[in-house]
């Protein structure tokens, strides 16, 4: 892990599909990664190992994903001073709402950045924005993928007035 920046850990590798967002993303900005899993419940020790090692393998950010009771996040956070964010997975009876309320409801003094439930492709983003802070490389990377946003929307703003202006044609 000694160039990994981004370490992301997901409650089971059932978690791959909505999680494949992530690496995409942090490829996309070149921001190297390990991904592993390990459980808060199953694996508690695995799971405070890889938080308590971390900042001394290099990693600067944890991307923790988990679903249903998703303690993982504020089991990895209470283990490190590194920024720790929550991604809760879809699924179960409460089609993910119980993983939010997990990874977002902890205690203070153990924080836990969280983003919408599948929220992996923004989880990506906030690291990099994260590390943008110490990498102006990264940062000027992340300008032009907003800069990107911005004109997609102004597209999409084109489109619709050619769609309303040839509505009536």
């Amino acid at each position: 892990m000694s160039n990994t920046k981004v370490l992301v850990v997901m409650g089971s590798d059932s978690d791959f599909p909505v999680m494949e967002n992530c690496f995409k993303m942090l490829e996309k900005f070149d921001v190297s990664y390990e991904a592993r899993v390990a459980s808060a419940h199953r694996t508690p020790e695995r799971a405070i190992s890889l938080a308590k090692n971390a900042k001394g393998n290099g990693v600067q950010v944890i991307i923790a994903a988990a679903g249903l009771a998703a303690h993982l996040a504020g089991v990895l956070a209470a283990n490190t001073t590194l920024p720790v964010i929550g991604v809760p997975c879809k699924g179960g009876a409460l089609a993910g709402v119980d993983a939010l309320y997990a990874t977002v409801q902890m205690p203070t003094g153990i924080p836990v950045a969280t983003v919408a439930i599948d929220g992996a492709a923004n989880a990506a983003i906030l690291a990099c924005q994260i590390l943008a802070l110490s990498d102006e490389v990264l940062a000027a990377k992340l300008a032009d993928y907003k800069q990107s946003l911005a004109e997609s929307v102004d597209k999409r703003d084109a489109n619709l007035q050619d769609k309303i202006k040839n509505m009536n044609s």
